[in-house]
C-alpha cells in the first residue's frame, strides 16, 4: 500500500466514492487529493482532500473529504492518507491543519485537538456549514503540524492491507525436512529411507 497525489484519471472515481460516502464536494478539484493504493492490484482503496481557504484573516488549510472504502476499512488506510494530507499541508508551510468533523476521537489519536467553542472566526463559517451538512456534533480540530502522531498499530496493519480486511498469507516454501526426509541420504526424489 502507499499514497499518491490524485491524478485528472482519478477524477470520475473520486466523485463517484465522494457521492456514494455522502462526503462534501464543493469546489472539487481533483489535484486536491491523495489516494491510497495497493501496490499489487493497483486497486484504490481511500482517499482525502487537503483544501486551502482564503479569508480576509489570512489562510488556512482543512483536511476533507477522507473516505475508505468499505472493504478496506480497519487497516490503517485512513491513518495514511492523513499523515499524507498533513505532510502536504507542510509542504505547503502550512504550520497548522484544521479539520471539521463529528468524528472527532478518530483524529484525536494522531494529535488533532477539539476547538470547542474558541474558533477563530475565519472559521466559523465553515463550521457553520459542515454542521448544516453532517449534523450539529460536527467539531472543529486543530493539529499543530509538528504534534502529528502516527500510531505504530496503524503502519503495521497498512503494510500488510487487503482487500477484504485479512492480510495476505505469506507463501509457505515446502522442504524435504518438512517430510521428514533427510535430503543429504535420499537418493531420488521420492526416496522414504526403507
Amino acid at each position: 500500500m502507499y499514497v499518491r497525489d490524485a491524478k485528472n484519471r482519478d477524477e470520475a472515481w473520486l466523485l463517484d466514492y465522494i457521492e456514494e460516502m455522502g462526503l462534501d464536494e464543493r469546489s472539487f478539484r481533483s489535484r486536491d487529493y491523495v489516494i491510497a493504493v495497493d501496490e499489487g492490484s493497483n486497486t484504490r482503496a481511500g482517499f482525502g482532500r487537503l483544501r486551502i481557504h482564503k479569508t480576509d484573516d489570512g489562510d488556512f488549510v482543512e483536511l476533507t473529504g477522507i473516505g475508505v472504502l468499505e472493504s478496506w476499512r480497519g487497516q490503517g488506510v485512513g491513518a495514511h492518507v492523513v499523515e499524507r494530507l498533513v505532510e502536504k499541508a507542510g509542504d505547503e508551510e502550512f504550520e497548522a491543519v484544521y479539520c471539521f468533523t463529528p468524528t472527532a476521537s478518530y483524529l484525536e489519536q494522531f494529535g488533532f485537538e477539539p476547538l470547542d467553542e474558541d474558533v477563530p472566526e475565519a472559521l466559523a463559517d465553515r463550521l457553520d456549514q459542515v454542521r448544516a451538512d453532517e449534523g450539529e456534533d460536527a467539531t472543529a480540530m486543530r493539529l499543530d503540524r509538528e504534534a502529528f502522531v502516527l500510531p505504530e498499530r496503524f503502519r503495521e496493519r497498512f503494510k500488510n492491507a487487503s482487500p477484504d480486511g485479512s492480510a495476505a498469507e505469506p507463501e509457505v516454501k515446502e522442504t524435504a525436512e518438512d517430510f521428514g526426509i533427510d535430503p543429504e541420504q535420499a537418493t531420488y526424489k521420492y526416496d522414504t529411507g526403507g
